[in-house]
C-alpha cells in the first residue's frame, strides 16, 4: 500500500494475555486507512503466534518476527517500513477506543499539524474485574506557532501528556526529515519524545481521552525494582533542563514545575530503595536515600516546588528536613501501600 494515512506500529514482548485485546481495538477503529505493525521482540510465550493468527485475516496487519533486541528495536524496525502519512504507536498490553484515529487524523489534517497529543485513561486493576480510573488531559488547544507551545509545554508535562508515545499523532515526515528514532536504552519513550517536541511547530491537543494504559502486570516494567533508579532519573531531569535551556523558556511558572517534578520523583527513588527486592541492608538503604537528599539540587528544588497537595507536601517533609531515617520510613510505608493496597495507592499517586 502506498496511499496509507496511519502506520500504527507495536512492539509485542510476553503478553499473550494481552495482545488480542490490543490488536481487537485497533480492528475496532472507525477509521480504516492504516498500516499495523506488530513487531514480535523475539518473544517467548505466543504472542508473536496471536499476532500471526490475525494478521492472516487482514492484510493491513504485517507481522514483523526479530530477535530480542527490546521495545525501542522494535519501533524502529518498524518505523524503517512504515509508508503512513501519520504514525501512531502502541503498547501491546494496552488497548484503544475506536474514534482515536478518526478525529486524530481529523485535527491533524485540519490544522497541518505535526504532533496531535489527546487526554488518556490510566485502569490500575486492584483484582480481575476492578480498577481504579485516572483520567489525564487539559483543555483544547490549537498553538499559533512553536514559541507558544513551548511556553505552555510544562502544563502538558505535569499532566503528563508528552512523555508517552501512545497518546499522540506524529507526522510521518517530521519524523522521517529528522530522522528520529526510540533510543536504545530504559524508558525509551521519553527522550524519543524530547527529540520530537524539541523542534516542533505545529501542535494541537484535545481534551477527548481514547488510550486505555492498564497498570495490571506485576510484571511490567512500572512495577519492578531498579538498582539504577536515582541515576535514571537524574539522567531524565538533565534531559528536561537541556530541553527548556534550549528554548530558552525559564518562567517562575517553568522553575517551579522543573523542581516540583523533580524532588516528587526523588520520593519515587526513595520508595525503589525500600522495595522488598532490593538487597541492600537498612543501614545501606539509609546511606543512599542520604545520598539522594543531601544534594545542593535537592534542597533548592525542594525550596522551589509547591506541591499540588496536602499529601504531596507531608512526603516531601521528611526530603525537606534532610532526614534519611524518616524518609526511609517513608518509604517504606509508600512501598508497603504500593504492593499491598493497589487502590489506595493508585488514588493518592492520581492526586498528588
Amino acid at each position: 500500500m502506498t496511499d496509507v494515512k496511519v502506520s500504527i506500529i507495536m512492539p509485542v514482548y510476553g503478553v499473550e494475555d494481552y495482545v488480542g485485546k490490543a490488536i481487537e481495538s485497533i480492528l475496532s477503529q472507525t477509521y480504516t486507512n492504516w498500516e499495523f505493525f506488530c513487531v514480535d521482540d523475539g518473544t517467548k510465550d505466543r504472542s508473536g503466534e496471536i499476532c500471526d493468527e490475525y494478521a492472516k485475516n487482514d492484510s493491513r496487519i504485517i507481522v514483523i518476527h526479530k530477535e530480542n533486541g527490546g521495545a525501542p528495536s522494535a519501533r524502529n524496525v518498524a518505523i524503517d517500513k512504515a509508508q503512513g502519512k501519520y504514525f501512531y504507536f502502541m503498547d501491546s498490553d494496552d488497548w484503544t477506543e475506536p474514534t482515536m484515529l478518526e478525529d486524530m487524523v481529523k485535527i491533524a489534517e485540519e490544522n497541518n499539524s505535526h504532533l496531535v497529543v489527546s487526554g488518556y485513561y490510566i485502569d490500575t486493576y486492584y483484582n480481575d474485574t476492578e480498577k481504579f480510573v485516572q483520567e489525564q488531559f487539559v483543555t483544547d488547544k490549537v498553538y499559533k506557532n512553536q514559541q507558544e507551545f513551548r511556553e505552555d509545554a510544562h502544563r502538558l508535562f505535569d499532566e503528563n501528556l508528552l512523555y508517552t508515545p501512545w497518546n499522540k499523532l506524529y507526522l510521518g515526515d517530521y519524523i522521517r526529515d529528522n530522522k528520529l528514532y526510540f533510543p536504545q536504552t530504559f524508558w525509551d519513550d521519553f527522550p524519543f519524545n524530547l527529540s520530537v517536541i524539541r523542534d516542533v511547530e505545529r501542535v494541537a491537543v484535545t481534551s477527548k481521552k481514547y488510550y486505555h494504559f492498564i497498570r495490571k502486570r506485576a510484571e511490567s516494567e512500572t512495577a519492578k525494582y531498579r538498582s539504577d533508579m536515582f541515576e535514571k532519573r537524574e539522567e531524565e531531569n538533565a534531559w528536561l533542563e537541556d530541553l527548556y535551556n534550549y528554548w530558552n523558556v525559564n518562567s517562575k511558572e517553568v522553575q517551579e514545575f522543573l523542581a516540583r517534578r523533580y524532588v516528587e520523583r526523588i520520593v519515587g527513588c526513595i520508595e525503589n530503595v525500600t522495595n522488598k527486592n532490593c538487597t541492600l541492608s537498612p543501614a545501606e538503604k539509609k546511606s543512599e536515600i542520604k545520598k539522594m537528599i543531601s544534594t545542593d539540587k535537592v534542597k533548592n528544588a525542594v525550596r522551589i516546588a509547591q506541591p499540588n497537595s496536602g499529601y504531596m507536601k507531608a512526603m516531601l517533609l521528611p526530603v525537606k528536613w534532610n532526614n534519611a531515617t524518616l524518609a526511609y520510613f517513608e518509604g517504606k510505608i509508600i512501598s508497603n501501600v504500593k504492593s499491598k493496597n493497589t487502590k489506595v495507592f493508585a488514588k493518592l499517586k492520581a492526586e498528588r
